[in-house]
Order: structure tokens, then sequence, then C-alpha cells
């Protein structure tokens, strides 16, 4: 298949679209290879190509444009060619730095924590990507044994989001690994402007490209206890009961006296 490099970027998405959801896998490695020869780093084929289709392919679907022998084909195929652009990516100098990075349940997500994985471990980080599923007491065990600097939660449905809100209360009721920060990424952030910070992450990223750059320009930024709205209640009721603890000790002392 020939190839126009000088195609716009929707254009050619859709000439890589098509032979994905025939699953023709010869085509699509061919398509991806003439592009590197031709000076596309895999780093942006992964950004730029890759994960928007995985985005594009969920939409498809849920419109019903698209079968479902077509859908799994294409989303394996799709994961199989991220495989090989990853080990082509160029790899930095190891840092002193360790993320930690879970994510959703579903396809698009498994696929967006492993870019996620994979591009902060070329940037020099050291990874673990723990996928999704993960219960609480294990993902603290977790940071107890890796002890990292920044754990990323990476989603794209709002289904998953009362599941990151209730994690993140959680580290912080047992103040496990005080000095990590908690990252939240991906489309449901993106959409739902606001939604990180309100459920106390330190750091947000729209997708796994930029997840790499806040996490490096932001090494120390930790979200405030009033942008912490996880846990409000419970720390405005244990607010109130001090105050009226305070307040029977010191009219007991009055009556004493």
């Amino acid at each position: 298949m020939s190839l126009d490099f000088n195609l716009s970027a929707s254009k050619f998405s859709q000439a890589y679209l098509e032979p994905l959801l025939a699953g023709d896998r010869v085509t699509c490695r061919n398509m991806l290879d003439k592009a590197m020869e031709a000076g596309v780093e895999p780093r942006d084929l992964l950004t730029d190509l890759v994960w928007p289709t995985m985005e594009l392919l969920q939409s498809l679907y849920k419109e019903d444009r698209i079968s479902i022998a077509g859908l799994n084909l294409a989303t394996r195929l799709n994961r199989s060619l991220t495989d090989q652009l990853c080990a082509r990516l160029v790899r930095n100098a190891s840092k002193d730095r360790k993320a930690l990075i879970f994510c959703g349940d579903d396809e698009p997500e498994e696929l967006g924590g492993q870019i996620c994985a994979e591009l902060f471990e070329a940037d020099g980080w050291t990874v673990r990507f723990a996928g999704g599923g993960v219960p609480h007491d294990e993902v603290l065990k977790l940071i107890g044994d890796f002890r990292p600097d920044l754990l990323v939660n990476f989603g794209t449905l709002p289904s998953g989001v009362p599941a990151v809100r209730k994690m993140i209360d959680y580290l912080r009721e047992v103040n496990s690994c005080p000095d990590m920060q908690v990252m939240c990424c991906g489309g449901i952030y993106k959409r739902a402007e606001g939604l990180s910070e309100e459920i106390g992450a330190d750091l947000f990223a729209p997708d796994a490209a930029d997840a790499v750059i806040v996490a490096n320009e932001h090494p120390t930024r930790k979200a405030t206890v009033d942008q912490q709205t996880v846990g409000r209640t419970r720390r405005v009721r244990k607010a109130a009961a001090d105050a009226q603890q305070k307040s029977e000790v010191q009219g007991t002392t009055v009556n004493a006296a």
C-alpha cells in the first residue's frame, strides 16, 4: 500500500483505520514501518495515531457503526502494534523517580495505561504497571513495597471514577507514602473539568503524553486540604465533634470553678 506522508493527520488515521478494522496485520505494520522510515517517531505514532484510533473505535462501536468482530480485530491488532512501537521508543537516561500506574478495567484504559507506562519508562522513570481491578489493600501493599514518587490512575469511563475517589480517600486516610503524588490521567478527567481536583488528585494530565510532561514539570505539587474534597464530609464532622468536645470541656471547667 502506498502512503502519502503529506496527508493530514485525519486522513492518515483513516488510511490506518480501514486495514485495522479488517484485521490486516501486514498492511498496518507496513504503514507504521514506512512512517518511521520517513522520520516519524514511534512516540508520535503512539500518541497521535494508535491512541486516538482506540478512542475512535470505541465511539464507532457505541454508535453501532462497526461490528463486535471489527472492534475485536482492530483492538487486538492495535494493541499488538503498540507493543512493537514501544520496543522502538528512544530511551532516556535513568532518573531517580518511580511511578506506579493503575487503570480502569476496559480495553481502552488498559491500552492507555500501557502507553502511559511505556512513555514514563522511556523518559527514564522506574515503572510498575498494575492494570485494573486491583483491590485497595493490594494497592496499599504495592505502594509500601515499591515506594513510588507518583501514583497514576488512567481512566476513560465515568464508571471508574468512584473507585478512584475511594482509593484516594483510602490513601489519605491511612497516610500511606505521604510524599507520593497522585495523578489522574485520561479522557474522563479531560472531559469533566476539575474532576481530578475534586477527587483529591495532586496532578492532572489529559493523556499519556502529557502525563510525563506534567509529572516532570511539577515534581512537588500537592493538593491542598481545601482542594481535597474527598473525605471532606468526614473532616467537617470530625471538626464539629472536636469543637463540641472542646466546648463541653470548657463548660465543665467553668462549672467546676
